[in-house]
């Protein structure tokens, strides 16, 4: 989203964190819609023609899922979203609006500053077994969790069961 003066409040250069980054260009403030993450919208099964014959351990990825029937391929039709790295410390978020995908900063960030978000990239069971190494983190955060990835859903537990307890009998009734 431009400023005021016209000028966009980011730019492009390359990252100590991943290849290509965005940093901010003048202080943006927390809750400021930085950027609109923009490319082809297209079905599922689209994205995932697209990308079939891409390598295993190959992370590297401009899909973004909107909702359950959309996803934005910022690898056609792309802006300068598509290069914000992930971090497992962000000083961004992602912000689903009217199906339309937004990056909005959730604290204040200075001149300079790298923008990032977590990724929150969901597992799935077909997954390889070296998936954690395949999403690799170097955000290079102290709670780095060390991978894009969410962390594994525990199996749901089933509720503790309550002790039944044995019911009081009411007292007895004198007769008269």
């Amino acid at each position: 989203m431009k400023s005021s003066s016209g000028s966009l409040p980011y730019r492009v250069r390359r990252s100590k964190i991943h290849g290509t980054g965005v940093f901010a260009t003048r202080r943006i403030l927390r809750g400021e819609r930085v950027v609109e993450y923009l490319g082809e919208r297209v079905s599922h099964a689209e994205a995932d023609r697209r990308y079939a014959a891409k390598a295993d351990d190959d992370n590297h990825t401009f899909l973004f899922t909107v909702d359950a029937r959309i996803v934005i391929d910022a690898g056609v039709g792309g802006n300068a979203a598509r290069w914000i790295n992930h971090s497992c410390e962000p000083n961004c978020e992602t912000v689903v609006e009217e199906r339309r995908i937004f990056i909005e900063a959730i604290r204040d960030i200075e001149s300079g500053d790298e923008l990032v978000y977590d990724y929150m990239i969901e597992r799935d069971a077909s997954d390889p077994p070296n998936i954690d190494r395949v999403f690799g983190c170097r955000c290079g955060a102290t709670a780095c969790r060390g991978t894009m990835l969410l962390p594994p859903k525990l199996p749901k537990r089933r509720p503790a069961r309550r002790p039944v307890r044995a019911r009081e009998r009411p007292p007895a009734r004198k007769r008269a």
